[in-house]
């Protein structure tokens, strides 16, 4: 079907004068709310899978894992292991009866290894016993021999190697060599941003349970929970009918937990069902850092030509992401990097070419942005750089070539640019955070300060949102209503501290006119909303809502009537009947309101059904890789920030003094929501960019693996001044109640510290010294930069 219209006449709430005598407040959107389970959260009532009582024979996993990053199986024995008391089984490749896979896209990723191991911490068994303690001593006992193999460890040596996961991908506009050679300013380098860790507060984890008929109840911690049933049936080789999945809710996921919690998944249930008996497995930080995948390093060529002016007329980019051993997520990752590679700014002239590397190291996976960041920072590395070389101000230069009418709308994937509002934002936060006489006064700071410089700096971002790959881009519901008035709301999406629930009972409660306390959110299962799509992709209440929408619009429509009868009007008037603050009433008699509870109870008397489904799926969304032309996007969510920063130049070390933050997120559904996760995204992007470094060693040892050795941003390293503010005055159109989604774009808003770092680092040299400064922008990263701009 079609995409509904994504408003109604009961979209707008009615008149105040018509409902006068309502005491709810008329409709929770658009208004602060608390999140549903921030109270929970904070006392620790809330439930993760790990918290769930442990049911009456439940034995425990560990899995079996590779100390090479490539090598031969040789040989394996298990014997001893088996004789350890409390030892229950002992899995290995030859003990799945169906597929023995677990890749979600391309089968290329082994649930257990058979003759070869292709990263440091692959899974080669998994041990299933009593305790823990008597799986560590079995796992000592199983004897695996290995006959070791070259390892390709960095993009550098995969690209030497021709070590590939994908083809490359082009993306092409005019004849960028003859705009590259006729340009007056020529700049070339290469741009590199690491890995991160998703460091979700709560680990991978899955409780599976044996149920009647050889089917199996994962309560499992996933962003896709029918993506898991998939996996899991087919590795047990059995109908997806006979696997459910359930996700009480996450401690985080951030994209670490859309694919690679099925391979647990499917670890515990083939065990549960092997043993007909409750099986958890659960991993703790070392193993979950060892043993999952990370943001995707990028290391990126670039050439581009400016007019001295400061206008950008061709850009040629080679993209090189490190996939690790499989393809996971990486071809669409690297796709969306390079879908993004022109953030807010129009290239005339353009070559864009990706192609990901594969390496003897843990499978990358998807991540907030989702290969977003690693395109942005690269145009956003260019922009910085020109700017110092042309002696212009970076925010004159990035302003000059935003996106602008025909013919300067085009990406560079030919989708046309709609409803902009990058110059408004710019421009009102210039104003807002008083960019210039900031400015002013950090060159004036610096003349003074011999051993420290600030640096200020204003970065855009402009994000699509839609699934790239178009299937994605659909949602179900399933709202269940009960006599009494209250409302159970089961939906695809799944709930990870990001408030998609507390969202989800705002657009249902509004709908059906009642308030949020009379809409209880379900947990996310496969046997109430079947065959839905990862959250991810920042779609989460885009997709999800508008589902929510369809189905209580449904039942609206069923009560209509009925709330006809009550009141005495004619059944031709039950549409205009409204449904607002907890009441159901004619439009021209408010003062005739009915209780919501009275309607609903007259329902069920009257045998009408008090269950609905609803499904959306988002309109026109396409794109034909062999051309590089489509419109992969639904729209897009804009932002910019202005950081300001200080910098020692004794020792690397820098603070971020300030923030200012104008965010795009449309008509906000639930404005508290929205803006926290503006704040949290923006966070998590300045990790990633200036103190998240994942290093492995030469053999593909990961050294970063635990909090003593990997650095994630802690209360101190907020802005000491944070000032968020959401665009006001801008509803979307064709998107749920006219909002925008939130969770990927502000992440993206950190470039702005990248940009001011950089403005502080040439303050230590002279004016247009070039400035090679690496990411994440360590305080070695940092000091290094210094060092080289005082030496020219």
């Amino acid at each position: 079907m079609a995409g509904p219209s994504l408003q109604h006449p009961s979209s707008t709430p009615p008149n105040p004068t018509e409902v006068a005598q309502l005491e709810e407040p008329l409709t929770p959107l658009h208004q602060p709310l608390l999140h549903e389970s921030g109270l929970k959260h904070t006392s620790g009532e809330a439930r993760y899978v790990d918290d769930l009582p442990s049911p009456p024979g439940m034995a425990l996993c560990l899995v079996l894992t590779s100390p090479h990053a490539h090598a031969r199986i040789t040989r394996r024995d298990a014997a001893k292991a088996r004789a350890v008391p409390g030892v229950h089984a002992i899995l290995f490749a030859e003990d799945v009866p169906g597929l023995n896979d677990v890749g979600p896209v391309i089968h290329d990723e082994p649930l257990f290894a058979v003759n070869e191991v292709q990263f440091m911490g692959q899974s080669v068994g998994v041990v299933v016993a009593e305790s823990y303690d008597a799986c560590r001593a079995a796992a000592k006992l199983v004897e695996v021999d290995y006959e070791p193999l070259p390892a390709i460890t960095t993009i550098d040596q995969a690209i030497a190697q021709g070590s590939w996961l994908s083809d490359p991908h082009v993306m092409k506009r005019g004849d960028v060599d003859a705009e590259l050679w006729k340009s007056e300013v020529k700049l070339s380098g290469e741009v590199r941003t690491g890995g991160q860790e998703h460091f979700y507060l709560e680990t991978q984890s899955t409780l599976a349970l044996p149920e009647e008929d050889g089917s199996v109840r994962l309560l499992c911690s996933t962003q896709h929970p029918s993506e898991v049933q998939a996996i899991v049936a087919h590795v047990l080789h059995v109908g997806r009918h006979l696997i459910t999945v359930e996700v009480p809710r996450m401690g985080g996921g951030f994209g670490g937990k859309e694919t690679q919690a099925a391979p647990f998944a499917a670890m515990a249930a083939l065990a549960a069902l092997k043993l007909k008996r409750p099986v958890k497995i659960w991993l703790n930080r070392d193993q979950d850092m060892a043993q999952t995948g990370k943001r995707h390093p990028f290391m990126t060529r670039y050439e581009a030509g400016f007019a001295r002016s400061g206008e950008l007329k061709a850009l040629k980019l080679e993209l090189f992401s490190d996939g690790g051993f499989s393809t996971d997520l990486s071809r669409a990752i690297l796709d969306r990097a390079m879908f993004h590679s022109d953030n807010a700014y129009y290239v005339p002239a353009l070559m864009f070419t990706g192609r990901v590397c594969k390496t003897h190291l843990p499978s990358n996976t998807a991540f907030r942005g989702f290969g977003g960041p690693q395109g942005m920072a690269v145009i956003e590395a260019i922009m910085s750089r020109a700017a110092e070389v042309l002696g212009l101000d970076p925010a004159e230069l990035r302003a000059k070539n935003f996106y602008d009418d025909a013919p300067r709308n085009v990406t560079p994937y030919f989708m046309e640019v709609k409803h902009d509002r990058m110059p408004r934002l710019w421009k009102e936060l210039l104003a807002s955070s008083d960019y210039l006489a900031r400015k002013s006064a950090i060159e004036s700071f610096n003349a003074s300060h011999p051993h420290a410089r600030r640096g200020l700096a204003i970065t855009p971002v402009k994000f699509g949102i839609s699934f790239t790959t178009s299937f994605l881009n659909q949602a179900g519901a399933l709202v269940v209503m009960y006599a009494d008035g209250t409302v159970q709301l089961n939906h695809g999406g799944t709930e990870m501290g990001q408030g998609l629930h507390t969202k989800m009972m705002a657009i249902c409660a509004h709908e059906l006119g009642i308030p949020p306390a009379s809409v209880r959110a379900m947990t996310t299962a496969t046997d109430k909303v079947p065959n839905t799509s990862a959250t991810a992709a920042s779609s989460g209440s885009d997709l999800n809502g508008a589902a929510v929408k369809v189905a209580c619009e449904t039942l609206r429509a069923r009560l209509q009537p009925v709330a006809a009868r009550l009141l005495g009007v004619p059944s031709e008037s039950a549409g205009d009947i409204l449904f607002a603050g907890g009441k159901v009433f004619l439009r021209t008699r408010p003062e005739l309101a009915l209780p919501f509870g009275k309607v609903t109870q007259e329902a069920y008397l009257s045998q009408v059904p008090m269950s609905a489904t609803g499904f959306y799926k988002t309109p026109d969304i396409s794109y034909d890789k062999s051309t590089g032309r489509g419109k992969p996007f639904h729209y897009f969510a804009y932002g910019a920030a202005v950081s300001e920063v200080e910098l020692s130049g004794l020792t690397g070390e820098h603070r971020v003094r300030r923030v200012d933050i104008l965010h795009d997120v449309g008509a906000s559904l639930v404005p508290t929501i929205d803006r926290g996760q503006v704040e949290g995204g923006f966070i998590q992007g300045v990790g990633w960019l200036t103190c998240e470094e994942v290093l492995f060693d030469a053999k593909g040892y990961l050294l970063t693996h635990s909090p003593d050795t990997y650095k994630i941003p802690a209360f101190g390293d907020a802005p000491l001044d944070f000032r968020v503010q959401l665009l006001e005055d801008a509803a979307q159109p064709d998107v749920i109640h006219g909002s925008k989604a939130v969770g990927e774009p502000p992440l993206m808003l950190a470039l702005s510290v990248v940009a001011a770092l950089r403005h502080a680092v040439t303050a230590f040299g002279r004016p247009g010294a070039h400035v090679d400064l690496k990411m994440p922008c360590t305080p070695e990263a940092l000091l290094n930069a210094i060092e080289a701009v005082r030496s020219v």
